[in-house]
């Protein structure tokens, strides 16, 4: 990771690019989450209530998690089946799994 806390890219690319549709599908969520954020920042400049703003909190969550799951499931279908098909099977899964266990702690 990056100072900025994000990941560092790996140069690689989707087996199969996203469609445009794909792509504002999933910045579409992102940006509602954002504006979910932005609320919750609302909420505590406003004293709000622990209790509503945990609610909010678990809201965001649930989100990038489904955000995270769409993902996962679109690159399992392609660019790990991909290589499972051109007999690189094993390096796609090993790099799945470390992504997994890094998505679900």
């Amino acid at each position: 990771m990056t100072e900025n806390h994000l990941p560092e890219d790996s140069g690689k690319q989707p087996v199969k690019p996203r469609t445009q549709d794909e792509k504002m599908a999933v910045l579409n969520r992102l940006k509602r989450i954002e504006g979910q954020v932005r609320g919750i920042q609302k909420m505590v400049e406003d004293d709000r209530y622990c209790v509503d703003i945990l609610v909010q909190i678990s809201a965001i969550n649930n989100a990038l998690n489904k955000v995270g799951y769409n993902l996962l499931e679109r690159h399992t279908h392609h660019c790990v089946k991909d290589a499972i098909q051109k007999g690189n099977g094993d390096e796609a899964i090993d790099e799945l799994m470390k992504v997994v266990r890094q998505f679900s702690k």
